[in-house]
């Protein structure tokens, strides 16, 4: 593996959107989306960096199974999630082919939120296989499969501080 993004790097730019959001949704109490599994070490840092009133909720949705490749099927599961007439803010880890924040912005834009952003930590904007928005966007990065600070490759290395491309020699 080799290091992609040192802590540092990611918790800079975590303040950076956090200062954003909070700017932009100032007397607004948005309500975060995070996508699971792979968004819980970013919400948690994002929402200790946002400095006004806000709400968490959560979805499971992915393209992903154990390999390196998606799938190209979302698999998702929306919960009780509840933001008709609500300003809401999708958190993702990462945006890759754009097919689970596609079919996630189509699903939530039903409820009728007031509004519905995105905000991605990291994206690869040559893997785009499906037309999508990022209004708060961290990194891109290139299409290298990447693990650490929440991403996993069969459930390893999700707790690593920093983000790293697999390499070949680490399958």
């Amino acid at each position: 593996m080799r290091i992609l993004l040192t802590e540092e790097q990611i918790a800079e730019k975590v303040k950076s959107l956090g200062a954003r959001l909070s700017t932009d949704y100032r007397e607004k109490h948005p309500v975060l989306i995070g996508c699971l599994k792979g968004c819980v070490v970013f919400l948690a840092d994002l929402m200790r960096e946002i400095t006004i009133p806000h709400t968490i909720d959560f979805v499971r949705a992915s393209t992903y199974g154990t390999g390196q490749v998606s799938a190209g099927v979302v698999k998702a599961e929306i919960f009780d999630v509840n933001i008709r007439g609500r300003h809401a803010v999708i958190v993702e880890d990462i945006v890759d082919t754009g097919l689970t924040l596609g079919y996630l912005t189509e699903v939530l834009t039903k409820q009728e939120p007031l509004s519905l952003k995105v905000c991605a930590l990291l994206v690869k904007p040559g893997a785009h296989r499906a037309p999508v928005t990022i209004d708060y966007r961290g990194f891109d990065i290139p299409g290298d499969f990447v693990v650490g600070y929440g991403l996993d490759w069969g459930e390893r290395y999700r707790d690593l501080p920093y983000i790293a491309v697999v390499d070949e020699q680490d399958a």
